[in-house]
C-alpha cells in the first residue's frame, strides 16, 4: 500500500486520540493501540473512518510485554506493510511517595513507559527501514526533569525515555529515522484522574500558567505532528516542552 501508516499507542482516547486525529486529517492509515476498553476502542476506529475515509486497524496488546510488542508489529507489517510514524504514547504508572514504592510499581511502570519504547523502536525501525524511513517520536513529562509530588517512580521512567530519545536520535539516523520526544504540562484526561493531587495540579497549570490556560491534548498533538513533518527534520534527539511556560516559574 502507498498511503501512509501511523502508529498511534494509546490512541484510542485522549491525547492518544488528539494525535491519532493529527495524521487522520493528513490521510494516513491508522494503527491504534490498547490494552483496555474495547468498545472504546472499536468507537473511535469507527470515527476516524467514517470522518476521514481511512483504515483504522486496532491492536489490543500489552506493551509492557515485548512479546506482545512484536505481535502488535507483526500485525502492523501483515495487515500494511509498512510503517511511517511510531508515537510512543500510551503510559501509566503508580504514583506514591518515595517510601511507599514497592517493587512491583517500579517494574510495573518501567515496563510501560520506558522498556515498551525501546523494544517497540526496534520493531518500528525494522518496519520504517523498508519504506525508506520514518519518524517516531515519544511522550514524555515534567516529572522528568522536576520532583513532583507522589511521581518518583513515572518521573524516572519518563526520564529514561529522553534518554532512550537521545539514542534512538543518532543511532537511527544513517536509516533516515529522526527521532524526539514531547514533554507535556499538567492534561486533564483520564489518565489525570488517577493521581491523588489531581485537582491541585490542576488548579496550579492553570491559574499560574503565563499562557493563561491550562494544556489542552490538541498542544501535545500539533507538536507531535510538527516533528514528523518534514520541516523538522533537522531536529533530533530533543525533547520539546509543551506547557504554556508553566515551568519556567521558580515555583
Amino acid at each position: 500500500m502507498s498511503q501512509k501508516v501511523a502508529l498511534i499507542t494509546g490512541g484510542t482516547r485522549g491525547i492518544g486520540k488528539a494525535i491519532a486525529e493529527k495524521f487522520a486529517q493528513d490521510g494516513y492509515h491508522l494503527v491504534l493501540n490498547y490494552m483496555r476498553k474495547r468498545s472504546v476502542a472499536e468507537e473511535t476506529k469507527t470515527y476516524f473512518e467514517e470522518k476521514y475515509n481511512i483504515k483504522v486497524h486496532t491492536v489490543k496488546a500489552n506493551i509492557g510485554e515485548v512479546a506482545q510488542i512484536k505481535s502488535l508489529f507483526q500485525s502492523i507489517k501483515e495487515t500494511f506493510g509498512r510503517l511511517d510514524v511510531f508515537i510512543s504514547n500510551a503510559a501509566s504508572g503508580v504514583q506514591r511517595k518515595v517510601m511507599d514504592i514497592e517493587e512491583s510499581h517500579w517494574d510495573w511502570t518501567q515496563n510501560i513507559n520506558a522498556k515498551a519504547y525501546l523494544f517497540a523502536a526496534q520493531e518500528a525501525a525494522k518496519l520504517m527501514e523498508l519504506n525508506g524511513g520514518g519518524k517516531i517520536v515519544a511522550l514524555s513529562s515534567l516529572g522528568s526533569i522536576r520532583a513532583l509530588p507522589n511521581y518518583v517512580v513515572v518521573g524516572v521512567s519518563k526520564a529514561a525515555v529522553e534518554a532512550i530519545t537521545r539514542y534512538l536520535a543518532v543511532e537511527l539516523a544513517p536509516k533516515r529515522i529522526v527521532v524526539n520526544a514531547v514533554s507535556g504540562g499538567a492534561v486533564d484526561t483520564d489518565a489525570l484522574k488517577h493521581f491523588p493531587n489531581r485537582d491541585e495540579l490542576l488548579e496550579k497549570a492553570a491559574s499560574r500558567n503565563p499562557a493563561g490556560r491550562i494544556v489542552q491534548p490538541e498542544d501535545l498533538a500539533n507538536t507531535v505532528h510538527f516533528l514528523c513533518s518534514e520541516d523538522a527534520s533537522m531536529i533530533r534527539g530533543q525533547t520539546i516542552i509543551v506547557d504554556g511556560g508553566l515551568s519556567l516559574l521558580a515555583d
